[in-house]
């Protein structure tokens, strides 16, 4: 069996599996609170489809870390006869940092106007920023095809922000909280995670993974059961009346907390990887950007608009990006197989 924490995928199996949840993750997303799924006219707001994607996670989670009897891999504490998975306080901190990705993430394909292409770019560009930062902080040296990438990938942001720039203000704060979020993970990831001892990254994966949809659906609930203002208001109706909307709302909503769950998975296996956070994150951020342009193609057919130009050139350069991040380390393992 293969020691990384990747159920024998390898950084570009898991990537590849992000790209294939997230698709239709984004996708439905957009599609749903945008009123383009047929059936669900007028669709539903980011805020109340929130708490029906955000229990559909946890349900995925724990179906996944039980059927890939993972649960062992965590820290055991002891409740009178019982032994049970519990997180560290590090790795507890964590799990809130990843919950809070998971909300702006979701909330990011539901603001109004603002397409996914760009949003996507916005998001993913600025963790490519944060990740050399954090290779500095931790020690770790950052390879020269990595650095190419990077900067592709900064390029690739660049001409995102050459086209279509509207940006809400509650967007704009959704990408802050998104980044100031990753900043952590990434930052606790390094220190505690990214390790030849593949039992460690396992036990950091499973005890933030069991952290973060809980605290999500929680914080939501709270929120909810506060009953003051738009916000408080919004979320009751996600938790009290969403299931009232029929099969057209409920199920994409339901197949968009499974598919989030899937993206956190495979996401959270590209950024254990052991290499440096310059190559694992622009593997990850490129999963996600291609998908992204795939899914708002999708939308195309749904009448919804083909993301401008300026978006596909910086598509483009992050595959360049990802051509520079996988074919000079395939090219070193050849040369040392034949000699």
């Amino acid at each position: 069996m293969s020691r990384r924490p990747s159920l024998r995928l390898g950084i570009w199996g898991a990537a590849a599996g992000y790209f294939l949840c997230y698709v239709p993750y984004s996708a439905l997303t957009k599609a749903l609170s945008g009123g383009l799924m047929p059936g669900a006219a007028g669709g539903v707001s980011g805020l109340e489809l929130l708490p029906t994607t955000a229990m559909a996670s946890m349900v995925g989670m724990l179906i996944f870390l039980s059927a890939a009897r993972w649960w062992r891999f965590a820290t055991q504490r002891q409740l009178g006869g019982l032994s049970l998975p519990s997180p560290t306080r590090w790795t507890f901190l964590s799990g809130l940092a990843t919950a809070g990705i998971i909300a702006t993430t979701t909330l990011a394909y539901t603001f109004s106007g603002v397409s996914i292409v760009f949003m996507m770019l916005l998001m993913r560009g600025g963790v490519l920023v944060i990740a050399p930062i954090v290779d500095a902080i931790s020690g770790r040296h950052i390879r020269w095809f990595s650095a190419v990438a990077l900067l592709l990938s900064l390029g690739a942001l660049a001409a995102a922000f050459s086209g279509d720039t509207r940006l809400t203000p509650l967007a704009a704060l959704d990408v802050a909280v998104y980044l100031g979020a990753y900043l952590f993970r990434l930052n606790a990831m390094s220190h505690l995670a990214k390790t030849d001892d593949a039992d460690t990254t396992r036990r950091y994966f499973v005890e933030e993974q069991m952290v973060a949809t809980p605290a999500v659906v929680l914080t939501l609930a709270l929120t909810a059961l506060a009953g003051r203002g738009e916000l408080s208001q919004a979320l009751s109706a996600g938790f009290g009346g969403f299931f009232e909307r029929g099969a057209a709302f409920v199920v994409p909503a339901l197949l968009i907390g499974l598919f989030s769950q899937g993206t956190g998975i495979f996401g959270g296996l590209v950024l254990l990887g052991r290499q440096e956070n310059s190559f694992c994150v622009p593997v990850n951020r490129a999963s996600s950007i291609l998908a992204g342009v795939v899914a708002s193609a999708s939308l195309a057919l749904l009448g919804a608009s083909m993301p401008d130009t300026s978006q596909l050139v910086g598509a483009v350069l992050v595959l360049l990006a990802v051509l520079f991040l996988s074919l000079p380390p395939a090219l070193a393992a050849r040369r040392a197989a034949a000699s």
